[in-house]
């Protein structure tokens, strides 16, 4: 017998070396999986931020510009129809002239015009009408530069190429260096980025088109998905039967949850715009068919939390008279809101992310205006960054980086709101 016992020990003992060894090899492999994924998450952020973070700056050049009555009204007439019809470019030409006096040829004199942006004639109209009393008047006024001078400024150009291998020639070289030398040519907070809607110019385009489609799409998102899949929730966990028929819908809502979100696109584009005959790239629709995407995942989410409420606690109120109404909305829901507020949360912020239901729906399309409801068309920020990201011209690759970013700032603050949430009004039993 003691012998027996000795043998197991020894044997058991000369095991725990290659226990140990495997014990130690399984926390060396997780710690080296641990180590691979945050590297390749640094590698990721690190290489958004460096491509974008210069979008947020905005090469501007300053000009004294001489706003001429001949050429704004020669009628003198200071009504806005008026106004709008003046020769805002001529404005802009005639200031870049009288900077560089020197610069004769019609060839040249076009090139130096090209050096501000389209932008700025607009710039000097929307001045003109804010304040008409500036009509005779010289104003300093900062305007946008062209996209492939802004590049110059941020070093994206490489100036030691040969001339006919830059988008930027010598003399617009010159041209740059005289305006940066005599501190007319500058990098400035970027505001047009949060302020303009989308434009085939890259200095002049802006996210707040999309942001506002977002913004609208998730109003639509959280005022339909919400309710009714709490609802379906306390219903299926609470009052449903247990039969086949239940059990066929938690089965399906399982499936849908799973489903590619393509096909909730292909479904909002034949019953909401070909049946129902709803605006195409409206937000409305991005948020019916953005509803139907998260509606499995709020509802999956809100009977887990429902299911995590103590028996006891029902049982209690059950115990003091409450009716089962009573029981379900005064004590299992608001002991259940923590957890159906961050899968709600999570799913908006899946719903976010979205693009390829919207593309489905025609909210690719190309939008300058800025969307003031739900029925406007519009764009939504992912396909913004789609968008921006076919673009051939070079200053989209790092406004396309600066989307991202502020799409990714989004989803952290969501997700973060989330688990704020849930530390704020969890409860422990």
């Amino acid at each position: 017998m003691n012998h027996g016992r000795q043998t197991a020990r020894q044997l058991m003992e000369a095991g725990l070396p290659r226990r140990y060894s495997r014990e130690r090899r399984f926390r060396v492999l997780g710690m080296l999986a641990v180590s691979v994924g945050l590297t390749f998450l640094v590698l990721f952020f690190a290489s958004i931020v460096m491509s974008g973070y210069k979008a947020f700056a905005q090469s501007q050049v300053a000009l004294d510009v001489y706003l001429d009555p001949a050429l704004i009204s020669p009628t003198g007439a200071t009504s806005p129809e008026a106004l709008a019809l003046g020769d805002y470019s001529g404005l802009v030409r005639q200031s870049l002239y009288d900077l560089f006096p020197d610069v004769s040829g019609r060839r040249d004199r076009r090139a130096l015009a090209q050096l501000v942006s389209v932008g700025a004639s607009y710039q000097l109209q929307n001045l003109v009408a804010a304040d008409p009393d500036a009509i005779g008047e010289t104003r300093r006024v900062w305007v946008p530069a062209s996209a492939d001078v802004d590049m110059v400024v941020k070093g994206s150009i490489d100036r030691t190429l040969p001339e006919e291998s830059r988008p930027v020639k010598d003399p617009e070289l010159a041209w740059i260096d005289r305006l940066t030398e005599t501190g007319r040519l500058q990098l400035r907070f970027n505001t047009a980025l949060f302020t303009n809607g989308d434009s085939r110019d890259p200095e002049l385009a802006g996210i707040r088109g999309a942001l506002m489609g977002s913004f609208y799409m998730l109003l639509v998102t959280v005022a339909l998905a919400f309710p009714i899949g709490v609802a379906a929730a306390v219903y299926l966990e609470e009052f449903a039967p247990r039969n086949r028929w239940t059990d066929l819908i938690e089965v399906n809502i399982n499936n849908l949850a799973a489903v590619p979100s393509i096909v909730f696109g292909l479904l909002g584009l034949a019953v909401f715009i070909n049946w129902a005959s709803l605006p195409r790239s409206s937000p409305l629709v991005g948020g019916l068919v953005l509803s139907l995407m998260t509606l499995p995942v709020i509802i999956i989410a809100a009977r887990a939390s429902i299911k995590a409420v103590p028996p006891s606690i029902k049982e209690a109120a059950l115990g003091l008279g409450a009716s089962k109404m009573q029981m379900v909305f005064q004590h299992v829901l608001p002991l259940a809101l923590p957890g159906i507020l961050t899968g709600t949360i999570i799913g908006m912020a899946r719903a976010l992310g979205e693009t390829a239901p919207l593309l489905m729906i025609g909210m690719v399309a190309f939008i300058v205006d800025i969307p003031q409801g739900p029925l406007d068309p519009s764009a939504a920020l992912p396909v913004q960054i789609y968008l921006w990201a076919d673009s051939p011209e070079r200053a989209f690759v790092e406004r396309t980086s600066a989307a991202i970013i502020v799409l990714l700032g989004f989803l952290l603050v969501m997700n973060l709101t989330a688990v704020l949430l849930r530390r704020r009004f969890e409860r422990s039993f």
